[in-house]
């Protein structure tokens, strides 16, 4: 029989009450560690990873053993019964069945910083540029708290966004949500490009989202620049990219831009583009088996949206906000396609580029008639919303008569308005043109307007020397002077 050590505390404190004996065990601290769910892989059905084993909410980060010893990382999505539904992050190769399905945390948290300026990520926050690994100043949870409706400050300054066309006609307010609607090729990066070196915002997040791998590179070299860069962050998930790093992409930058409205920074939100966010939770749902609706859209695509573009706009004090800009493309430029209808719905407005208009040469080629900026009206005078609906009027005469005039079935001087839409077409489509080098400050855009505009503006008040001028714009010469108060006061009601 072995005895007991002479220098154990049992045998010394043996007579001692038991809660001064259990003082001398507080120097033994064990900190056991914390059991990690795991379980095995049973199925793989397309995109989706089937597992059993875990217990683990939708939302939950895993990895995957391949069989040469590597891990790939994975989501869960969904789950039925006691199988768990996971989609992988990265491109799966190489997976087997029965590989070990390990929990890595309950949710996926970032870290945020003024760091992230000038930096390109991708959709989990890891650099791309090779400019070092990303380091925060603080940890953040990947989804915001929601803000409460009631609380957010409402809109009432202006942005400027850098762009002639839209400073004057379709004035941007700060925490505004635009739709950017074109069907490929009609110039929506390099629009989107020039607001990131034009603007006056204080931060610029662009997400590249399901763009080709070429594309984001010359986006990021070309069009946005070292100078667009150096206040900017990039996020890009490129085409090639598994849907699920397109959808976390897509919400990694709406949080990015979170971040830096709670701290005061008016944030200029470019993503390129919504309808590839769409395709990626479309691509995710019906992978785990949700039915489809209109046009192999499930329903949760149509809730992913406003959950999404909602997180934009003001905050609920402290002076930031978050002014995004969402391109929506346009299959075939159907503007009723079942994402351009519902993201049309939810915005603030929306800027249709023209394919008519690119194949004439007009950049940008924003459709002025059919774009609209919904808070406009609260933002601007009501001199400069005068001034822009008489452009838009004037824009809408032309084209309604543009046939007759090109083929001289038009006669000059049988309707006012439309012989003054006739000399100011050229002036109207240069005031939308504008360089790619080029930009324009909000100021100089509503004097360009006013410039333009100025003899088309005849009021019951307006000096004699303006009525006149509008006149003699409207009509030809004549040698009956009585008619050019008559034909003024024409033109003033076609503009009303």
């Amino acid at each position: 029989m072995q005895h007991p050590r002479s220098d154990t505390p049992a045998s010394t404190d043996i007579g001692l009450p038991l809660c001064q004996r259990l003082q001398k065990y507080r120097q033994y601290h064990f900190i056991p560690s914390t059991p990690l769910a795991s379980g095995k892989l049973t199925r793989m059905v397309g995109l989706t990873l089937e597992a059993e084993g875990l217990n683990l909410p939708v939302g939950a980060q895993c990895t995957v053993e391949l069989h040469n010893g590597r891990d790939i990382d994975a989501e869960v999505v969904g789950f039925h019964n006691r199988k768990t539904f996971l989609m992988p992050i990265q491109k799966i190769e190489g997976i087997q069945p029965g590989a070990k399905v390990s929990m890595k945390q309950a949710r996926h948290s970032l870290c945020l910083g003024e760091h992230l300026k000038g930096r390109v990520i991708n959709g989990v926050g890891k650099a791309l540029d090779g400019l070092g690994p990303i380091s925060g100043e603080s940890e953040a949870e990947f989804v915001a708290n929601e803000i409460n409706p009631l609380h957010r400050e409402p809109i009432s300054e202006i942005l400027d966004v850098g762009i002639r066309a839209i400073n004057g006609l379709l004035t941007v307010g700060k925490g505004q949500r635009i739709g950017l609607f074109a069907g490929s090729g009609v110039g929506k990066s390099v629009l989107l490009g020039m607001m990131t070196r034009f603007t006056t915002a204080d931060v610029v997040v662009v997400g590249l989202i399901g763009e080709r791998g070429r594309e984001v590179k010359e986006f990021i070299d070309h069009t946005l620049g070292r100078e667009g860069l150096k206040k900017s962050v990039v996020v890009a998930a490129p085409a090639d990219d598994a849907p699920l790093m397109r959808l976390r992409a897509s919400q990694l930058c709406t949080r990015i831009a979170e971040y830096f409205r709670d701290r005061g920074a008016n944030v200029l939100l470019l993503m390129d583009s919504l309808t590839r966010f769409a395709q990626a939770q479309r691509e995710i749902a019906l992978a785990i088996g949700e039915p489809p609706a209109t046009k192999g859209y499930p329903p949760s695509v149509f809730a992913k949206i406003p959950e999404l573009v909602e997180r934009a706009g003001n905050g609920d004090g402290g002076g930031g906000s978050i002014t995004a800009f969402y391109t929506v493309l346009t299959e075939g430029d159907d503007l009723q396609d079942p994402i351009a209808d519902a993201s049309r719905a939810i915005l603030d407005g929306h800027i249709v580029l023209s394919r008519k208009l690119a194949e004439e040469g007009l950049y940008p080629a924003i459709d002025i008639e059919a774009s609209i900026s919904r808070v406009m009206p609260n933002i601007v005078s009501a001199e400069h919303l005068g001034l822009a609906q008489s452009f838009k009027q004037l824009l809408a005469r032309y084209r309604e008569n543009k046939d007759l005039i090109a083929i001289g079935a038009y006669t000059k001087g049988s309707d006012p308005l439309t012989d003054l839409a006739v000399d100011l077409i050229p002036k109207l489509r240069a005031y939308i043109a504008q360089g790619i080098t080029q930009g324009s400050v909000f100021t100089a855009c509503k004097k360009e307007l006013e410039t333009l505009l100025q003899a088309t503006q005849v009021a019951d008040t307006a000096p004699v020397g303006t009525a006149k001028a509008a006149a003699a714009a409207a009509t030809p010469a004549t040698s009956n002077p009585t008619q050019a108060p008559r034909r003024a006061s024409k033109v003033k009601r076609g503009l009303a």
